[in-house]
C-alpha cells in the first residue's frame, strides 16, 4: 500500500509463476492452474499468513470475472467473507483525486505548472516551506517536498482515544507546516499525504465545489460506480462488510472498524471490488482522461528508497504507481490502507486485465509480518495480470 496516516506501511514484491518446460522425454510436466484455481490458492495463501479475512476479484479481457474469498469477516460469529463487501478505498482514492486535476487542466481551468499559492495564498509558508516554489504537478507526484504529518495512532489506546477525532484540512496542513520541507521542490520523492490535502482544497478553489463532489460528478456516477461512496466524518461502513482488526502486537489484535478517517475529505471513500477494477480498467482504457492527460499521469520518477522495499522497482505518475511484472512490462495501481483495511490492485497498460484483493486485517506489528503480507498480496495481484502473458493486454 501507500503509506498510510495509520501505521504501518505495507510492503510489495511480486512472485513469478513457475511455467513448465517442453521436453522430449516422457517426463510428467507440472500443470499451470487456471486463472480461477490460482486466485483461489493465492487468498488462501494470504489468510495462511493469520489474515483474518480476504476477498478478491479479477477481470480478464473478455470481461469475465474471478472471485475469491478466505478466512472470516467477524473473528466473533465467524461469519464468511463476502466477494461483494465494502472496504475502506483509503489511498487508492488519491487517484480518483489525480483523475479530477487532470480533467480540469484538460478544461484549462487549471495548469499542473501553476503553483501552490497562485490558488492557496500564503497557506504554505513558514520552517523553509514555501507555497510560491511548488507547483500542482509536484503535489500529485509526491514531489513536493512538504513533510507529512498526520495524526495516527500507534497502540490499541491512541486508537480508542482518537478513533473519533475530526480534523479540518486546515489543521492538517498547519501541522505539515510545522516542520521543515524533507528536500526542495522537484528535487526528491516522499510520500505526502498533505499534498492531497491541498490538492482537495484547490479543485474547490477552481470549482465552486468540495472535491468529493467533483468526484461524484465526474467519475463516480458517469461509471456507475454506485457501490463507492464519500463518508465524511461518519465512523462505519455500509453493510456488508468484513470487521477490520488491527495488530498491535502477539497479543493485542484489536477490531478497528469504527473509526472516523484521519483525513475525511480524502480517505473516507469506502469501495468494493467490483467497482475498485471498473474504476481502474475506465482510466487506463482511456475513458476518464483525454489522452495527452493520461500520457501526463503515466510519467513517472522513480520512489525513494524506502518506498522502494514496498515496491521493487516502482515508480510514481500523477497520483498512479507503476510496477514491473514478473512476466514482462509493467502494471498501474494504486494501493491502500488504512483502519485495518488494505488493499492492492492493478491493471495492465490498456486497461483490458485488472485485479483487486482487500484484506480485513493489518499485520502491523513487525516488519516480517507487514513484508509477508504485502509479497503474498503482490504476488495474487501479479498471477492475475500475468495469466494473459505473453499477450497480456
Amino acid at each position: 500500500m501507500t503509506p498510510a496516516p495509520h501505521k504501518p506501511l505495507t510492503l510489495a514484491l511480486g512472485i513469478a509463476t513457475l511455467l513448465a518446460a517442453a521436453t522430449g522425454t516422457a517426463v510428467a510436466q507440472p500443470t499451470t492452474p487456471s486463472p480461477a484455481k490460482q486466485l483461489r490458492q493465492d487468498t488462501e495463501a494470504i489468510h495462511a499468513l493469520g489474515v483474518s479475512g480476504v476477498q478478491a476479484r479479477t477481470v480478464a479481457p473478455n470481461g469475465r470475472q474471478s472471485v475469491a474469498t478466505s478466512g472470516t469477516a467477524d473473528l466473533d460469529t465467524g461469519r464468511p467473507v463476502r466477494s461483494d463487501g465494502y472496504f475502506r478505498m483509503a489511498s487508492t482514492s488519491k487517484t480518483l483525486v489525480a483523475t479530477v486535476v487532470l480533467q480540469l487542466e484538460a478544461e484549462g481551468r487549471l495548469s499542473l505548472d501553476d503553483t501552490v499559492d497562485h490558488w492557496l495564498p500564503g497557506v504554505v509558508r513558514g520552517n523553509g516551506n514555501d507555497g510560491t516554489r511548488i507547483t500542482i504537478r509536484q503535489l500529485l507526484q509526491h514531489t513536493s517536498g512538504i513533510h507529512d504529518d498526520l495524526p495516527g495512532y500507534t497502540t490499541p489506546e491512541e486508537y480508542y482515544e482518537q478513533r473519533y477525532d475530526v480534523y479540518s484540512p486546515e489543521q492538517l496542513i498547519a501541522r505539515a507546516m510545522t516542520h521543515a520541507p524533507d528536500f526542495p521542490p522537484g528535487e526528491g520523492w516522499s510520500y505526502s499525504n498533505t499534498g492531497y490535502v491541498l490538492l482537495d482544497t484547490i479543485i474547490q478553489k477552481a470549482t465552486g465545489q468540495p472535491a468529493h463532489q467533483e468526484i461524484d460528478d465526474r467519475i463516480l456516477r458517469p461509471l456507475g460506480l454506485n457501490q463507492t461512496r464519500w463518508g465524511g466524518s461518519s465512523s462505519t461502513l455500509p453493510r456488508p462488510h468484513a470487521k477490520a482488526y488491527q495488530l498491535f502486537g502477539p497479543d493485542s489484535l484489536v477490531d478497528v472498524t469504527e473509526q472516523i478517517p484521519v483525513d475525511h475529505e480524502n480517505l473516507s471513500y469506502v469501495t468494493t471490488t467490483r467497482d475498485e477494477n471498473t474504476f481502474l480498467r475506465a482510466l487506463l482504457a482511456g475513458h476518464l482522461l483525454p489522452p495527452r492527460q493520461l500520457a501526463e499521469m503515466k510519467r513517472t520518477v522513480p520512489v525513494s528508497a524506502e518506498v522502494q522495499l514496498l515496491w521493487p522497482g516502482g515508480r510514481y505518475g500523477l497520483g498512479l504507481a507503476e510496477r514491473p511484472l514478473s512476466c514482462g512490462g509493467t502494471y498501474w495501481s494504486h494501493e491502500g490502507g488504512d483502519g485495518g483495511y488494505i488493499t492492492l490492485n492493478g491493471v495492465t497498460g490498456t486497461g483490458g486485465r485488472s485485479a483487486v484483493v482487500s484484506m480485513s486485517e493489518a499485520r502491523g506489528d513487525t516488519l516480517d509480518h507487514i513484508l509477508a503480507q504485502e509479497n503474498a498480496a503482490s504476488a495474487l495481484i501479479d498471477h492475475a495480470l500475468c495469466a494473459g502473458s505473453p499477450n497480456t493486454p
